[in-house]
């Protein structure tokens, strides 16, 4: 039996055929120049060039290690720069340093009262002794904030200026001493020694004899202190002028009258501290209260004592 031969395809056109061929060469051909085109730079307009050399510089490889860089960067900033020009600051030991005075002796004078002896001519300076009154004293003419700069030891040292006198203290001077110091009962009564102690007495009848100008006196009232002990006195006066001979008097004579305390205008003076002079005292409101218009005497006790 015999096998009917198979049918033979239909060729396609040789326009179909050439076709076939050609159509995906001219897509090869295409898609390898664009490839060729990204790949290999050209003259266009999309080209990259690389960055001028001038910036280079500003540009860290991407292999520096930063961190050490800013490191290294803070510890030169702290480093100083010394600039020679500029002037250098003065030590400051050359500026405590005090000048050191001569001590040219040009005069002698007295002690009218116990001084305090200082490095300086200050009030809170260093004491380096206590003169008695009526001590003699080679002094100089050298006088600044009211101390006077002596020859104490043959050593310069201030003392208040205030408290030397050209002439020896003596009993019978008004400065210092008991002279002139009565004991008579005043001529006005002695009702205001009701209360007083000995001493107070003593303050009153004195300064009545040796001080007229004085108007009145106060003496013991219902009060706490030493006006209310018996022990104080005050003495009202409107000149001032004579009111400072009263205090500077019983301040002088404070030992042959018993007094231990003065106080007029705001300024006290006491036995215990009687080296630093007349000390300012706070504003008490009033002028009474600030003892502007009295002499204030507070005496010791019966027994001798503050």
């Amino acid at each position: 039996m015999t096998r009917p031969r198979p049918r033979r395809a239909i060729r396609p056109p040789l326009a179909v055929r050439v076709a076939r061929i050609a159509v995906p060469a001219a897509v090869i051909t295409a898609l390898g120049a664009g490839v060729a085109g990204a790949v290999i730079p050209g003259d266009g307009a999309e080209v990259a060039y690389p960055a001028p050399a001038s910036t280079a510089s500003n540009v860290l490889p991407l292999s520096a290690p930063r961190a050490r860089t800013q490191e290294v960067s803070r510890h030169i900033a702290r480093v100083p720069i010394r600039n020679e020009a500029a002037p250098r600051p003065k030590s400051s030991a050359s500026e405590t340093i005090t000048p050191v005075l001569k001590l040219k002796i040009s005069d002698s004078k007295y002690a009218t009262t116990e001084l305090n002896v200082r490095t300086k001519p200050q009030d809170d300076a260093h004491v380096v002794g206590v003169v008695r009154a009526g001590t003699k004293l080679s002094v100089t003419s050298t006088i600044t904030d009211g101390f006077r700069y002596v020859s104490y030891h043959h050593k310069g040292r201030w003392v208040k200026d205030e408290y030397l006198s050209d002439k020896k203290p003596t009993s019978g001077s008004s400065g210092s001493g008991s002279g002139g110091i009565s004991g008579a009962p005043c001529s006005s009564g002695s009702s205001v020694e009701s209360g007083l102690t000995p001493d107070a007495v003593r303050v009153h009848r004195a300064l009545c004899h040796r001080y007229p100008q004085i108007r009145s006196f106060l003496g013991r009232r219902t009060s706490s202190g030493y006006h209310g002990q018996g022990r104080a006195l005050d003495c009202m006066i409107s000149d001032s002028t004579v009111g400072w001979e009263i205090a500077k008097w019983v301040r002088a004579n404070a030992k042959e009258l018993g007094a231990m305390e003065v106080i007029y205008r705001q300024h006290i003076w006491t036995v215990q501290r009687s080296s630093d002079g007349w000390r300012s005292m706070s504003d008490r409101g009033s002028p009474t209260a600030n003892h502007m218009d009295h002499v204030h005497v507070s005496v010791y006790g019966s027994s001798g004592t503050a």
